[in-house]
């Protein structure tokens, strides 16, 4: 079978009960009209007839093998352990909804069977339901798990046809003919692999030295720093137990509107917004951040979206703007930010920066194993990523699926993971914490009171 690459092994190697290393699609449907009372219990049961698993929802870790870890196949699959029904007596908010999917996605996924689980919960108010995907960040990215999601719905309201995740067919690839190995064949692969090391390791190189001189004060704003964050918020610290969700959404024709006008990206406005509204949550805490809000930034590493299961990202740290009440100066000085940022992403190898991550990463969670994360700097203040989505509606069984929302996990010192998916219009937010943030639909509903300030700022100005 195949086996785990490092940084898939890595998600393995980091987990714990109080930092489990799963991730997640939330999906808010509208059922259609004249739907029965029984559409979404039968709705399950048809996908369940789906007997037919494909990989890697039928994988399952083995550490002992002597190849070292690797997947191998369940033999003993059961649905009962993946595809659950939730209901209460009476129709619940979208906030109580959210809070079941807090406690949901609080639990490790458990090893000794494939590491996933589908949670469809009924009976939210207005004829709607939603469809909770967890699984382990070792089956997938963000990017993967969303090419996935799309691959499983329809693009119009008559289509019933049904597909769920677990079922469908990878994609073919091309085989190649089986040959026996000659030694200059060998050699010239050796020498290859040398190659493509030596210039991962000149490119880890180079981001350790712009590292040391960013923190020597010899170039300023330059790069963000490792391991320099210092303050007394609740975003920072050992991670704990308890999973908050919370969600925002901001129509894109909005936004593409601010950033034509503005000449800024998309994730410019996006970061704009959430930079604000994390000052403004802190501030409502009596708590006054003097510093840039510093973030940890996915860089998807991925050439081909058809490259397969596992991981292919890089994470880079960006300082978002110094702390002001202008929110178009905010915009402007983030834009530079994100420059430097690509530049210094562009300079190095793809493997580099994977490689680089990894170590970072590592060292952060021996930090967090050694219970030295409230005493020693961490790696920025939160995670914020952005995942792009279809951009039409798409349908399940003839449900509009109104919202997708990501709800990912949180990374060594950090206790809150900001994640943007796009899709049918709008820029969905999907947020996630450890219960030391209080209140976490405010942060979410304040990004979108920032979104509207600077849209007025910058009406005001153009």
């Amino acid at each position: 079978m195949k086996k785990l690459s490092l940084l898939d092994l890595v998600f393995f190697l980091v987990e714990s009960e109080e930092s489990p290393k799963h991730v997640a699609g939330l999906m808010r449907c509208q059922k259609p009209r004249g739907a029965p009372a029984n559409y979404v219990p039968k709705l399950m049961n048809e996908m369940r007839e789906f007997d037919e698993i494909g990989e890697p929802f039928n994988l399952v870790i083995n550490f002992l093998g002597l190849k070292g870890p690797q997947w191998e196949y369940c033999e003993n699959f059961s649905f009962d352990n993946h595809v659950f029904y939730h209901r209460a007596r009476r129709s619940i908010s979208w906030e109580k909804a959210l809070e079941q999917v807090g406690l949901l996605h609080e639990p490790l996924l458990d090893r000794r069977k494939p590491l996933w689980e589908v949670h469809i919960i009924d009976g939210i108010i207005g004829r709607k339901f939603a469809v909770y995907l967890k699984l382990h960040h070792a089956y997938a990215d963000g990017v993967t798990m969303t090419s996935w999601m799309s691959n499983t719905l329809a693009k119009t309201p008559d289509d019933e046809n049904l597909a769920p995740i677990w079922a469908m067919k990878p994609k073919k690839r091309r085989k190649m003919k089986e040959r026996q190995p000659s030694l200059t064949s060998s050699v010239f692969q050796l020498a290859g692999f040398a190659k493509r090391q030596l210039f991962a390791s000149a490119g880890i190189a180079k981001m350790a030295a712009q590292q040391y001189i960013e923190r020597a004060g010899l170039t300023r704003d330059n790069v963000a720093l490792y391991f320099n964050t210092v303050d007394e918020t609740p975003l920072t610290g050992s991670t704990t137990p308890g999973r908050y969700v919370a969600t925002a959404a901001i129509e894109m024709d909005r936004i593409k509107h601010i950033g034509k006008t503005a000449y800024a990206t998309l994730n410019h406005v996006a970061l704009s917004c959430i930079d604000g509204a994390v000052h403004e949550y802190l501030a409502s805490q009596d708590i006054v951040l003097d510093c840039p809000v510093s973030i940890q930034m996915p860089v998807n590493l991925r050439k081909d979206e058809a490259e397969g299961t596992g991981n292919k990202i890089g994470i880079t740290l960006v300082d978002l703007a110094q702390p002001t009440d202008d929110p178009y100066r905010r915009l402007r000085e983030i834009g530079f930010k994100l420059k430097n940022v690509k530049t210094q992403v562009a300079g190095v190898p793809g493997s580099s920066f994977e490689q680089f991550t990894i170590l970072a990463a590592g060292a952060s969670e021996v930090i967090d194993q050694l219970k030295l994360t409230d005493r020693l700097p961490t790696n920025g203040h939160l995670l914020v990523s952005n995942v792009p989505g279809p951009t039409e509606a798409l349908y399940l069984k003839g449900s509009l699926v109104e919202r997708m929302y990501p709800v990912s996990t949180l990374p060594p010192g950090l206790r809150l993971n900001i994640t943007m998916f796009s899709y049918n219009g709008k820029l969905n937010f999907g947020l996630v914490s450890t219960h030391d943030l209080e209140n976490l639909q405010s942060l979410a509903d304040g990004i979108v009171t920032e979104f509207d300030r600077l849209e007025e700022a910058i009406i005001d100005r153009y």
